[in-house]
């Protein structure tokens, strides 16, 4: 394995950070059938980072399903537990030899290199994202790379956050944000509580796409002035379909969705004390 030679790592900029989603990064090796693959995987994520001047990283890894998504919502990725279960014997080994590769990649990151790897049972990886985002100007980090492709990470994109997906090769930047959404970034989570989000199994207003959301949301505002208005008197079916989906369901597609509100909920208070002293120890924090 090639390493870095302290010249190089002095190259990289110390306040430019990235945040790997670790385990969504795996999978493109699990989908090449790929079993040993711990070298190539350090190798793609040194790779990431020299393309993009980070001088500092931090993994966030998921371990398990949000405990918390789930506790106000039991339906929560339902969907994929159901898949799960009809899975071959050939298909489970082939999965948990993949997590234990996975896991072992994590635990020489740990072991071998100042990188700090951050994971918590029942804390999904978007989440720590989400949170470390939210702190992000406590300290000296003038711009942020989220390396996933999973869409929900632009929920995070902000001036100086931005998304980098490894699969299709494709930033997701504030000032390019138009070039994949028809909408402004301030209003992607308006159109998400509305629409809801099949992958996940969270139920959105039926009969209420993009283009509908788009509409409500500039006639009304945010789904938050959406909720204050209702119910809202109108001759149409998706607007009879959103009073009755109510403001009850609203709220709570906010609390399942929006990723940095409720990080710290989603976190848990114990686990965000410790990703605060790897902040403080890692990135140092900014004098005030």
């Amino acid at each position: 394995m090639t390493t870095k030679t302290f010249k190089q790592m002095a190259t990289l900029d110390p306040k430019r950070l990235m945040i790997v989603d670790t385990l969504n990064l795996a999978f493109r090796y699990k989908h090449a059938n790929a079993t040993d693959f711990l070298e190539s995987y350090m190798e793609t994520v040194a790779s990431l980072r020299r393309s993009d001047n980070c001088g500092k990283i931090i993994l966030a890894g998921d371990f398990g399903s949000s405990q918390f998504r789930k506790t106000i919502y039991p339906e929560y990725k339902a969907n994929r537990a159901e898949k799960y279960e009809t899975q071959t014997e050939s298909e489970r080994l082939a999965f948990l030899a993949f997590l234990e590769e996975v896991g072992s990649i994590l635990e020489t990151y740990a072991e071998t290199t100042d990188i700090p790897v951050l994971r918590f049972k029942g804390v999904e990886a978007d989440d720590i994202a989400a949170y470390i985002c939210k702190k992000r100007k406590n300290y000296g980090v003038h711009e942020t790379w989220l390396m996933s492709s999973d869409k929900d990470w632009d929920l995070l994109v902000a001036p100086d956050v931005s998304r980098f997906s490894y699969v299709t090769r494709k930033e997701i930047t504030w000032d390019t944000w138009n070039e994949s959404y028809d909408y402004e970034p301030e209003d992607h989570i308006s159109i998400k509580v509305l629409q809801g989000d099949s992958g996940d199994n969270i139920k959105g207003v039926p009969g209420v796409g993009p283009k509908k959301a788009h509409e409500l949301i500039k006639t009304y505002g945010t789904a938050y002035d959406i909720i204050a208005n209702l119910p809202i008197s109108s001759k149409y079916k998706y607007i009879a379909n959103l009073n009755a989906f109510g403001s009850e369901n609203l709220i709570l597609n906010y609390k399942l969705m929006d990723l940095v509100e409720f990080s710290e909920e989603a976190v848990g208070e114990e686990n965000c004390k410790i990703i605060d002293s790897v902040l403080d120890a890692y990135l140092e924090p900014r004098c005030i």
